[in-house]
């Protein structure tokens, strides 16, 4: 059974998918210290033969596994669907589209699996430095990353950044929404966990071409952000804590 699951969101990215897998799978194999682990990628109804791809992966590597959604589900429904499939109980993602270095997985898995953890600490998401996009899709999400951080306060530089690393059970307690993925760290912060952060490398694009415009991303996320910043207020107050029954004092019988 896997420790860790790697789950890979990926629409229409065949041209991509071999070379972000043998990373994966290298970068798994020589960084995680011999800890089983697992690829779980989704595809989201691509047009393309991404599946087709994945299954030949799967049947020459059985760490692959493949999942299909039916239809065009989106990212963050693709990433929950991953994670309730996964076996492991550390999970990292990372984009289908090439552009997140596969080497990075274990420096983000790092944090969570030292011995030494903090027990609070929840997810530990990458941050880009020297992006590899275009000047306006930069602009865009510098723009984007401001105002959610202004509103949140969720300390984040960059949550649109793909490679991320986080418990399991902590991240499946989330209220789910879609386009949840850009909210990660707000969503831990508010459940009481602990986020850390790294920088990350990024990667130009080899193949395809991106699924979102800039103008698609700004609109969804004007809604989101709004609904974020209602659930952070709306928070749980505390967290209950069982306690034990050995120091208790059973109860009296009736007499009869």
């Amino acid at each position: 059974m896997a420790e860790i699951s790697i789950v890979v969101p990926a629409r229409n990215e065949a041209g991509n998918m071999p070379a972000l897998l043998d990373g994966i799978l290298l970068a798994c194999d020589t960084g995680l210290e011999g800890r089983r682990f697992e690829v779980i990628v989704i595809d989201d109804a691509s047009a393309d033969s991404t599946g087709d791809v994945v299954r030949q992966a799967s049947a020459e590597d059985p760490r692959i596994r493949l999942l299909i959604n039916p239809r065009n589900a989106g990212q963050s429904a693709s990433v929950h669907s991953g994670v309730l499939a996964a076996n492991g109980k550390w999970i990292a993602t990372l984009d289908g589209d090439g552009q997140n270095p596969p080497a990075e997985l274990p420096r983000l898995l790092g944090p969570l699996l030292d011995p030494g953890c903090d027990a609070e600490l929840g997810l530990v998401a990458g941050q880009r430095v020297k992006r590899r996009d275009s000047w306006s899709k930069r602009a865009a999400s510098r723009f984007a990353n401001g105002v959610r951080s202004f509103v949140l306060k969720d300390a984040t530089r960059d949550t649109g950044c793909g490679l991320k690393a986080f418990r399991r059970d902590a991240f499946l307690r989330l209220p789910y929404f879609d386009h949840m993925h850009r909210y990660l760290p707000a969503l831990f912060a508010r459940d009481g966990w602990k986020v850390a952060h790294i920088d990350v490398a990024h990667q130009p694009r080899v193949a395809g071409s991106s699924n979102y415009s800039n103008l698609q991303r700004g609109l969804v996320g004007l809604v989101d952000l709004f609904g974020v910043f209602w659930l952070i207020r709306r928070k749980k107050k505390s967290r209950a804590v069982e306690v034990g029954t050995a120091n208790l004092t059973p109860p009296k019988a009736k007499e009869s």
